[in-house]
């Protein structure tokens, strides 16, 4: 029964708690991680502890749906649209936001570098959904706008890729003491990884595409693709392989090779809802309040430097791919918020490194909080000084 009204709690609570913040123009992520603290075991503690201890479990299946979606961004048509604008900007600020958070901490703080990296992949990532419903509260039209639109559908895709080889990499840093050949290791467990996931994911895909045509109902065809993303996630687990890439290759392969690949993306629409707010309030559940005092300088040095890596990358992007005045100096504010591939990857890392996965986890948490909280702002400063805001 505790369980069953945990969830009660959760769904109920998480719809009037993004109502009610919606109001004073707070991001529904915003709301969902907030509730989730307070409703959690260090607030009021009414969500079930069982239910924390399988919030893994929640967490591997939302982002096993989430990086089958990201997927379709790497169609053929998809990329002849966007241009090489949106792919020279998305890549240089995501491995940007990389780079300059793993040296901040590794050469300013002194942190062990496997630390370091696995902070640098999470800055990566950013956070579509408060980008694109400012764009649609202000009604913004224009090129600025589509290239925007363009970057934040395609950056949380290269976020992945970043993850998994900066935690292949940090796996084989952590165990370097004890492995004779760690060098070695660290250079080709990732490269393994990632070619066995593409395998895995192709092969997958063909199947899906190959018996698709005997789905003839909406009914069957979510049962179908949810069952396809689920036993890819389960082989990738039981293969030590990144549940994340294999169902965002797989989702690849199959927006390239089947006509009416969109069908298996849309019908996900229907589920994925309840399932973004369990997992954003799970999320904010697990959250480490005794962890806050700790985090300190190591938080507002992740926060600055990996605002200062996406702007940067994103403005030298834009001068390489020679695109307009308006982006090259205002793009990077498009791309402050950071939400649901970041505490995704968080939660993995907090899980594969016991001894200091709370606090990444932590830190990327709270700061998740304040860019979700000012993203929004910055998001309408771009757009109003690229002239493209309809007042």
């Amino acid at each position: 029964m505790d369980i069953i009204l945990s969830f009660a709690i959760i769904l109920l609570s998480g719809v009037l708690a993004a109502k009610l913040l919606h109001k004073v123009k707070f991001p529904a992520v915003t709301a969902y991680l907030l509730l989730g603290i307070l409703l959690g075991p260090e607030a009021l503690n009414l969500i079930s502890g069982k239910i924390i201890d399988i919030s893994g479990l929640i967490s591997n299946i939302v982002l096993s749906i989430i990086a089958f979606g990201l997927g379709q961004n790497f169609s053929r048509e998809n990329f002849r649209r966007i241009g090489k604008s949106v792919l020279w900007i998305s890549i240089l600020e995501a491995s940007s936001a990389w780079i300059a958070v793993t040296l901040a901490l590794f050469l300013l703080l002194k942190k062990p570098f496997h630390l370091s990296l696995l902070f640098g992949a999470i800055a990566s990532a950013t956070a579509p959904a408060a980008t694109v419903m400012v764009i649609r509260e202000f009604k913004a039209k224009g090129t600025f706008t589509s290239t925007l639109l363009g970057i934040v559908a395609i950056d949380d895709a290269w976020c992945l890729i970043i993850f998994a080889i900066s935690l292949a990499v940090a796996k084989s840093l952590a165990t370097a003491s004890r492995e004779n050949l760690f060098l070695l290791k660290m250079f080709l467990y990732p490269i393994i990884n990632i070619g066995v996931a593409f395998l895995l994911g192709a092969s997958l895909a063909w199947v899906i595409s190959f018996f698709s045509h005997y789905i003839r109902t909406r009914e069957n065809l979510l049962i179908y693709t949810l069952g396809f993303i689920f036993l890819n996630a389960s082989i990738a687990m039981h293969l030590h392989l990144s549940i994340l890439l294999t169902n965002m290759f797989m989702g690849m392969f199959l927006a390239n090779i089947n006509k009416e690949s969109f069908r298996f993306f849309n019908i996900l629409k229907t589920v994925d809802p309840p399932l973004y707010l369990c997992f954003f309030i799970l999320a904010g559940a697990n959250l480490e309040l005794t962890l806050l005092g700790k985090i300190g300088v190591m938080g507002i040095t992740y926060f600055l430097f990996r605002l200062i890596g996406k702007l940067t990358g994103a403005s030298l992007g834009a001068y390489i791919s020679k695109a307009t005045a308006a982006v090259r100096k205002y793009i990077g504010f498009g791309l402050v918020p950071q939400a649901g591939v970041a505490l995704g990857v968080a939660l993995i890392a907090k899980v594969e490194f016991p001894s200091f996965g709370g606090i990444i986890f932590t830190t990327v948490t709270a700061t998740t909080i304040a860019y979700e909280a000012i993203g929004p702002f910055c998001t309408k400063f771009a757009l109003s000084k690229a002239g493209e805001i309809r007042e």
